[in-house]
């Protein structure tokens, strides 16, 4: 018997720099938030879906998501004052502790069923994997300390990667990290660091360049063209 896949989707954040409330941000013809629900929806492995939502948003967001249709959603956790305390309150939701937790973020809309699976599919006998990209500019460590922005050194490139969700854990070494982190007041942007911070055995495997958070408002024109170039035709121009 296989293990159960429960998505986690933290969709709480501010949105300060995007300058509007991202999750019910309509493209093309839908909120940004359905994008990356309905892929999770359509794929088979995937057997259930928690949303992490703004306790203000919570009411409109059981609304939305039955008027699409949305089944594998039967609970929506309450967003916290981090995404690390969102994607925590989610955790605590879950009951199945032999189950396989997939985290994606609300605000990337571009995946698709092939990636998602794929994901899943790539934990073999690891505590978690993640999808990222190889960078593709020079990066530079800086020293902002002394506010002068003087390179502290440069990383060889072939070593770097740009991470992304999806990404997929087993339910016990990520609530145990989750569970150290929260303990200790650590924390992180990227939920494979936590589980990487106790010696939990992470890999990557390649996502993709379309897969593109959106986080301030030139990020929506970018998925505009994109989803245009992938034949998504709702609303020509």
């Amino acid at each position: 018997m296989r293990e159960k896949v429960i998505a986690i989707v933290p969709s709480a954040g501010s949105g300060r720099r995007f300058g509007a409330n991202k999750p019910f941000y309509l493209l093309f013809d839908k909120p940004l938030i359905i994008w990356s629900l309905e892929v999770l929806e359509e794929t088979d492995l995937i057997e259930e879906i928690i949303p992490v939502l703004k306790e203000a948003d919570m009411e409109e967001g059981v609304r939305l998501f039955e008027r699409f249709n949305l089944s594998k959603i039967k609970k929506i956790a309450p967003g916290g004052r981090e995404r690390q305390d969102s994607i925590y309150n989610a955790l605590k939701l879950i009951r199945d502790k032999k189950s396989l937790i997939l985290i994606h973020d609300g605000a990337r809309p571009l995946i698709d069923t092939d990636l998602v699976s794929k994901t899943i599919k790539g934990l073999g006998g690891y505590d978690g994997v993640i999808t990222g990209v190889p960078v593709k500019d020079t990066i530079k460590e800086v020293g902002v300390s002394g506010g002068d922005n003087m390179v502290i050194k440069t990383p060889d490139r072939k070593n770097l990667w740009a991470i992304q969700t999806p990404q997929v854990f087993r339910y016990e070494p990520l609530i145990k990290a989750y569970e150290e982190a929260m303990s200790k007041r650590f924390y992180s942007t990227d939920d494979s660091a936590l589980v990487e911070r106790l010696g939990g055995r992470v890999r990557v495997i390649m996502g993709s360049y379309n897969n593109i958070k959106v986080t301030t408002p030139e990020d929506i024109t970018v998925i505009e063209g994109l989803s245009r170039y992938r034949g998504y035709n709702c609303c020509p121009k």
